[in-house]
């Protein structure tokens, strides 16, 4: 079994960061960031630190409160024809980053780039039979029927649909966009992009927020620092150390053993910032052997014990993680124990019988995990166990997150730079309905990486969209959960609580569902 302090050791190996320039100005904030920044469009990829760099320069047309509901942020909206027209009119002052109004036809043109890649997204597409600008400040959908969940699906906290200008937002959905333009509380600063290193932005001076006291995402997102600039350590005892020492003022995913360390300061403060827990995800390749393959995937979810993942990344206490052998958010209405059998069993050697009888052929496995994102890392290396000692031929891949991102869009084979086994993280706020939820679309070419393919589910989603009320909606939920556990498009691997920590003199934190600095001062 790998030992938790195997793993802290292997972090321990990792070359220092380079030294961090002292930085004095008291309204820069100076920020370790969960992982690196390679990608700026929050459309092509799902990486959660750009979505986190989406809600610095974008803005969004409405957002969700502490609660999850959807509230206006750029536009209020009157629901008419039964339920089958939403017109949103945009308020004023609502600027992009060149000054140029933000139009409707903006609008227009990101939400069609937004759903044709987003799960929520998709399913509200589908029932679309226009969406047309009246003007430049008003934008109508008309419905082929009514979806109540409109809102919710633009507003929610993971990919949400964000505003870009619609000679950006006309881009292939398919292609990354390079240009980070938007209408946000900050710019994004090009010139100062050195991915793998750092990332920064400045205050957009003509940014006009909502006035309303913040509340989750929803609510007025008012830029009261000059400069945010995002510093990658990869290193966690260098970066705690400059956390402690004031070389850097805010720490966004720092790693669970050092927290007591961090407590110990009177100058830092640790506190839960997140509303949800982190929730683990192990994601198969389904288009390539061995996974393509349902027994492989049952064989090793037998060997999985949701226990050993969350040691490694929260240590011995338990009242820092839990076990959630389900697919969706714990204590949620729709969380299920029907079919969860598969990930009860907990045992290697049955986990290895299954898989001498799975017709396992001995091809290889390629496992990508994550050197610079420790939560991740620590994930991926307990299944490089598991793996092994079933008796995978395994090749691990370790590299930087950025890459990562980057290379898990292959649908290549391995033997042409594909992969086989990926892990990654999800807030327990996105997980709680099939529609929200990435990781249970089976839509083959338009699923999430690892582009599952299953009929049943995408009917069983479809189904609770419909759902004429809340029993109903927790029997179908009951279903989906027993679908998944016996098709397995992922393997749950159980919640963590993730901490943040910053300098004392940093005022204004809040919760939310999303890691954002709106509303932030530093003294």
């Amino acid at each position: 079994m790998i030992r938790r302090r195997d793993l802290l050791l292997t972090a321990a190996a990792l070359p220092a960061a380079p030294a961090i320039a002292q930085n004095t100005a008291a309204r820069t904030l100076r920020v370790i960031p969960q992982a690196n920044l390679t990608s700026l469009d929050p459309v092509w990829t799902t990486a959660v630190v750009t979505r986190n760099h989406a809600y610095l320069v974008y803005d969004q047309l409405c957002a969700v409160d502490a609660v999850g509901t959807p509230r206006p942020q750029m536009a209020s909206w009157e629901i008419g024809d039964d339920g089958k027209s939403w017109t949103f009119a945009l308020r004023d002052g609502l600027r992009f980053h060149d000054s140029q109004p933000v139009r409707a036809a903006d609008c227009v043109a990101s939400i069609r780039r937004w759903a044709a890649r987003d799960t929520f997204g998709q399913a509200l597409w589908a029932q679309v039979d226009e969406l047309a600008a009246l003007d430049d400040r008003r934008f109508r959908f008309r419905l082929k029927k009514p979806f109540p969940f409109l809102a919710l699906a633009m507003g929610k906290s993971q990919n949400p649909c964000f505003v870009m200008p619609e000679r950006v937002a006309s881009t292939d959905p398919f292609q990354q966009v390079r240009d980070a333009s938007g209408s946000g509380p900050f710019r994004f600063v090009q010139g100062e992009w050195n991915p793998g290193q750092r990332a920064v932005w400045t205050r957009f001076e003509g940014y006009q927020p909502r006035q309303e006291p913040p509340d989750g995402l929803a609510g007025g997102r008012v830029p009261r620092l000059d400069r945010i600039e995002w510093t990658v350590i990869s290193d966690s005892a260098t970066a705690a150390s400059a956390l402690v020492t004031g070389e850097q003022d805010y720490w966004e995913y720092p790693l669970h053993d050092l927290l007591p360390l961090l407590r110990r300061s009177r100058d830092v403060v640790v506190e839960q910032r997140l509303l949800e827990g982190t929730y683990g995800v192990a994601r198969f390749n389904h288009l390539h052997p061995p996974f393509d393959k349902l027994a492989v995937r049952r064989a090793f979810a037998m060997g999985v014990d949701q226990r050993d993942y969350l040691r490694a990344v929260a240590g011995e206490d338990a009242q820092a993680w839990g076990v959630c052998e389900g697919v969706f958010t714990c204590g949620s209405a729709l969380a299920s124990e029907q079919g969860n059998d598969v990930m009860k069993v907990r045992n290697l050697d049955r986990a290895r019988a299954a898989l001498r009888e799975s017709g396992y052929a001995g091809e290889k496995v390629v496992l990508l995990t994550p050197s610079d994102y420790p939560q991740i890392n620590a994930l991926s290396l307990v299944t490089a166990d598991v793996l092994r000692r079933m008796g995978f031929n395994l090749e691990v891949v370790a590299t930087d997150w950025g890459t990562l991102v980057q290379r898990r869009a292959s649908r290549e084979p391995v033997d042409r730079g594909g992969w086989s086994i990926i892990h990654t993280t999800s807030s327990g706020t996105d997980l709680g309905v099939p529609t929200i939820h990435l990781f249970l679309r089976a839509n083959g070419a338009n699923a999430w990486f690892g582009w599952p393919t299953d009929d049943r589910i995408e009917t069983l989603r479809t189904a609770w969209l419909d759902a004429p009320d809340e029993a109903s909606s927790r029997r179908i939920g009951a279903e989906l959960n027993a679908r998944a556990m016996e098709v397995l498009p992922y393997v749950p691997l159980g919640y963590y609580w993730q901490p943040s920590a910053w300098r004392r003199n940093v005022t204004g934190a809040f919760k939310a569902p999303a890691t954002v600095f709106w509303n932030i001062a530093k003294g």
